[in-house]
């Protein structure tokens, strides 16, 4: 009661350095949640602590102090560790003292990590830092995405109030983990849990969840914690109670009737196994025949060999099949395997004239245009793998493949067919002659109707992952095909930043990706949003902050006259107005939904295609 009488006290008395504890996660991504512990004064700052868990990455005090700049025999006196390159049990809890300032609006501590590979900011927040800093902070502070991250951590300073135990000197930020709750943390401490309570304005009611952080208020300079406290995980949940069953009375009749049963059993997987064997002797007497048949008369490999050049009417001429004929399925026994000599003719030897973007290339093989792309041979094994599974007029078609034996690195190149209209960005750049409405309505359904087919109509289903107007290649007949299919980003992967994935964050990308690294459908759907845009503006927004500003309004930011008037103001000036403008708000009210930060608001590729379908 006294305890209590002390804690209505003192938030009444002296709210000057407490502050508000925030039960959202590290990983919250809300623009209500709190950034972290607020301040008033610019100038002002104190010493601080935090505490850090030690894990498998950074298991020692040496490379705890360098990820948080601190001094090394400080870190290692203060939590009486004897070697800085001795290994801690995985979960020993850590000091780091540091200097907090306040900066803006909330205190914090600037360290500084550099990244390599891809980037999941999640990680780095809540894994690398334990939620010492919040997700949205992290991005917020680094956009644009640089190599070389930095981290605001979070940290306050007591101001002048006071606790039971006295005077508050400095504060601990404490990242609560699964089985933590105040009571526990103030015995780790040494301190009455109502000191907790005050720094946090808590009360005795209060929970704190896991992936949050506290304050724990010091009144010593330096903070006395009990390494030896066993760690504690909840309880399991309580079940409810089981009802017994009665056993049957009428045992022996049960007992007969499992005996009746398993025999039965027995006498049909005996009659299947039976039935199994003759069918596959069956069968393989039918295989042999059917092999020494295909070996004796023409076949699709046959036809292959016997290509010939139409230009020069070299009828003898060969192209063997890059892939053993023993693979009968998809397209992999209809590549053509072309020569290094091949390409380099197509190409002028790699000029760079013929060069559409780093190691792609135009060129002319027997008088059809192809675009030919450089790789490796393990990728190309995979792109392979992949177009075997699609068959789809608006799929970018894989024509063949060359290995080339004369290079030391394994050097490969994948031949796919060229559309004489190029890329769709370099036509809506086209100045001259500028695609018409109707033209942008069948590119839109096209591309909608591709990624509908990746994305439902194949097995493994697939997305694409690097959806832009750049691998989006227009024929002459201004229809539109998808180029570019990763090979390895099957619906279902977890995470982004798998090796296999190579996923760059040049460009406006949905933010589950560049956050946690999510490989989803929706991902290819917010992707297809920004195709969208850029089809309706004829403008190319890289972190898509003009496009947010442009389509405001469609979320009910002004009346229906000025809707319209703001419309026709983000509309490609190229179309002079020759467009319906029923049908320009209805496409850019589509994007608009297909660019929602939260996935389960964007629409599927199936819906998309049933509105693009009224249009076309």
């Amino acid at each position: 009661m006294i305890r209590l009488l002390f804690l209505i006290w003192a938030l009444f008395v002296s709210s000057h350095g407490q502050q508000y504890y925030d039960p959202s996660t590290c990983s919250s991504y809300e623009a209500s949640t709190v950034s972290g512990y607020s301040c008033a004064d610019p100038r002002e700052n104190c010493p601080a602590f935090l505490l850090y868990r030690a894990n498998r990455d950074y298991s020692m005090i040496s490379n705890i102090t360098k990820l948080f700049g601190a001094d090394l025999n400080v870190v290692l006196s203060l939590n009486r560790v004897g070697s800085p390159t001795e290994n801690l049990q995985p979960g020993r809890e850590v000091l780091v003292p540091i200097q907090c300032y306040c900066a803006g609006k909330f205190f914090q501590k600037n360290v500084t990590y550099p990244v390599g590979g891809s980037t999941n900011f999640s990680e780095i927040a809540c894994g690398v830092f334990e939620g010492l800093v919040k997700l949205a902070t992290l991005v917020e502070d680094n956009h644009p995405f640089r190599s070389e991250l930095v981290v605001p951590l979070k940290c306050a300073c007591p101001g002048n109030f006071s606790v039971s135990s006295g005077m508050v000197q400095s504060l601990v930020t404490y990242p609560i983990m699964e089985g933590d709750d105040t009571n526990k943390v103030a015995q780790k401490f040494g301190i009455p849990v109502s000191d907790i309570w005050v720094a946090n304005h808590l009360d005795y009611r209060s929970t704190v969840y896991t992936d949050s952080t506290i304050l724990v208020p010091l009144t010593k300079e330096e903070p006395s914690l009990n390494f030896t406290l066993p760690y504690s995980p909840p309880p399991p949940p309580g079940f409810l109670p089981t009802v017994p069953v009665e056993k049957p009375t009428d045992s022996r009749k049960l007992r007969n009737l499992y005996i009746a049963g398993s025999v039965v059993g027995l006498s049909l997987v005996l009659v299947a196994s039976i039935a199994c064997g003759l069918y596959l002797k069956a069968s393989k007497r039918w295989k042999g025949q059917k092999l020494q048949s295909f070996n004796t008369r023409s076949s699709c490999f046959s036809y292959l060999s016997t290509l010939s050049s139409p230009r020069s009417g070299q009828t003898g001429r060969t192209r063997k099949s890059c892939l053993s004929p023993d693979l009968l399925i998809g397209i992999k026994y209809t590549l053509i395997q072309y020569s290094i000599e091949e390409l380099r003719k197509a190409t002028g030897n790699f000029r760079k004239d013929t060069r559409i973007e780093r190691s792609v290339y135009k060129g002319l093989i027997d008088t059809v245009e192809v675009m030919i792309k450089g790789s490796n041979v393990k990728q190309t094994h995979r792109v392979i793998d992949v177009h075997s599974k699609i068959n789809h007029i608006n799929v970018l078609t894989l024509l063949g493949v060359c290995y080339d034996e004369t290079s030391d690195d394994s050097q490969s190149y994948l031949i796919f067919e060229y559309l004489s209209n190029g890329r769709l960005r370099d036509c809506l750049s086209r100045l001259g002659n500028p695609l018409h409405w109707h033209h942008r309505t069948q590119i839109a359904f096209d591309v909608a109707t591709g990624l509908h087919y990746l994305h439902h109509c194949i097995f493994p289903s697939y997305v694409h992952m690097n959806v832009n107007s750049r691998n989006i290649f227009i024929m002459s007949n201004w229809r539109a095909k998808l180029g570019n299919i990763a090979p390895t980003t099957a619906i279902g992967s977890s995470k982004g930043n798998d090796h296999n994935t190579s996923i760059s964050f040049d460009g406006w990308i949905a933010p589950e990706h560049m956050l946690n690294g999510v490989v989803s459908e929706k991902v290819d759907v917010f992707a297809f949003g920004v195709v969208l845009l850029e089809l309706i503006s004829g403008q190319v927004d890289i972190d898509g902050r003009q496009f947010k500003e442009s389509v405001w309004f469609l979320a009910g930011g002004g009346n229906e006259g000025g809707c319209f008037e703001q419309l026709r103001g983000f509309m490609d000036p190229c179309l002079k107005e020759d467009y319906p403008l029923a049908e320009a708000l209805c496409l850019a009210v589509l994007a608009k939904a297909c660019v929602e930060d939260d996935p389960m608001h964007r629409p599927s590729m199936e819906d998309v295609t049933k509105v693009l379908g009224r249009m076309v």
